[in-house]
């Protein structure tokens, strides 16, 4: 490809010739500053905006747009084959056509696609030359994990998930939390008439994409059975050796499915609460779906399950903060336990008045963990007033 071809693709994704369209304000913290000695960072699951959040970087930042070059790619125009001198050539045919540029921004969208992205970035960032970076991808391992090997003190991480309930209700004003609890946060969908059609693609194409590809395994079938098993038992124990029984497939390969979607961010899980590794790891997790309008196109099981549905948006509110969750189970079971810089707080959620059986498990809990803060008992009525913005993560 010449660098003609190669800037007329970017110069689509990108605002030379004219600003972005108006889009709904997330709600992220980011870095103060941009830096050329470090890498920004955007994860999430496919779809949740993170390609619309670099775009209102722009305006974060106050940057020119005609400094800052945007790529995606999964644009099939680049071909099939995308590697790191790919990314070489574009910088420098950017470059060139702005000879004079002191500071030049780079937006690199779903880096997952280019083989050898990650030597490439360390060595820009090694000898940082007035080039700011900027990338997102769709696989936690891949942009965690394994970034953080060959990248060790060289980038920031923001997590995006898809949008909040006052993230929803700057979409659909004057909405309920039933309505959100119903349709989720996939920005997209909320714009359509129809758009269960499009969660649906959007759950093929995690599946496919970030999951099975990533695997190299032969069907999604089985997948989609593990995913659907887990997302009708979310906030319950999960056992790996039923779930395995249930898709057909050893359990080895059920808990890597499991480990492969919860990189993809189609799953979430909480460990079991213990101060022991060695109890926390013979523990089953429990598993939430990214998203309850996903979760409700996946599941067999019909009715609206408002205290389920609850539970799920609330740990998607904890792990929004960046609070480390867990759940405890002995005589009775409560919810979460949060990690926070005060110490550790139960948790227990509840659609209606809480009942006996979970004060009566938060009891036991202060038996066991005489030393835990303050619980929180989390209604609709506590979930629309944010109640988790009261915790702080630890420094």
């Amino acid at each position: 490809m010449d660098d003609a071809r190669l800037m007329e693709i970017s110069g689509y994704w990108s605002f030379w010739e004219a600003p972005p369209r108006p889009t709904v304000p997330r709600d992220v913290e980011l870095p103060p500053k941009l830096r050329d000695s470090l890498a920004l960072v955007v994860q999430g699951v496919r779809r949740c905006g993170k390609s619309t959040l670099l775009t209102q970087m722009l305006d974060r930042y106050r940057l020119n747009p005609k400094h800052c070059a945007f790529l995606n790619f999964e644009d099939p125009r680049l071909g099939t084959q995308v590697d790191h001198t790919l990314l070489d050539q574009w910088v420098a045919a950017f470059r060139k056509a702005h000879p004079r540029l002191k500071r030049a921004y780079f937006f690199l969208d779903e880096i997952q696609s280019v083989t050898g992205w990650e030597k490439w970035l360390r060595t820009q960032l090694e000898r940082p030359r007035g080039n700011h970076f900027t990338i997102t991808g769709s696989n936690a391992r891949l942009l965690s994990g394994e970034l953080g090997t060959v990248l060790t003190g060289r980038h920031q991480t923001v997590e995006l998930f898809p949008l909040d309930l006052a993230e929803f209700r700057r979409i659909k004003a004057g909405a309920s939390l039933e309505e959100y609890l119903f349709s989720g946060g996939f920005p997209e969908p909320l714009l359509m008439e129809r758009g269960d059609r499009l969660r649906q693609q959007y759950f093929s194409d995690i599946i496919e994409r970030d999951v099975r590809e990533r695997l190299g395994a032969r069907s999604v079938a089985p997948i989609k059975q593990i995913v659907q098993m887990a997302f009708e038992s979310a906030g319950s124990e999960l056992s790996l050796r039923r779930l395995a029984g249930g898709a057909g497939i050893a359990v080895e390969t059920a808990a890597g499915y499991l480990e492969a979607c919860d990189s993809a961010y189609l799953l979430l899980s909480a460990p079991y609460f213990a101060f022991s590794e060695r109890k926390r790891a013979v523990r089953n997790r429990k598993y939430y779906p990214i998203d309850t309008g996903l979760r409700r196109m996946v599941a067999t099981r019909t009715g609206l399950d408002h205290g389920k549905l609850l539970e799920c948006a609330a740990f998607l509110a904890l792990r929004r903060r960046g609070i480390e969750t867990a759940y405890w189970r002995d005589k009775g079971e409560v919810d979460f336990v949060a990690r926070t810089a005060e110490g550790f707080v139960p948790i227990q959620v509840s659609w209606e008045p809480p009942t006996d059986r979970q004060h009566r498990a938060l009891e036991t809990f202060y038996e066991t963990f005489p030393q835990a803060q303050e619980a929180l008992i989390v209604g609709p009525e506590e979930f629309e007033n944010n109640i988790f913005g009261e915790l702080t993560t630890p420094a």
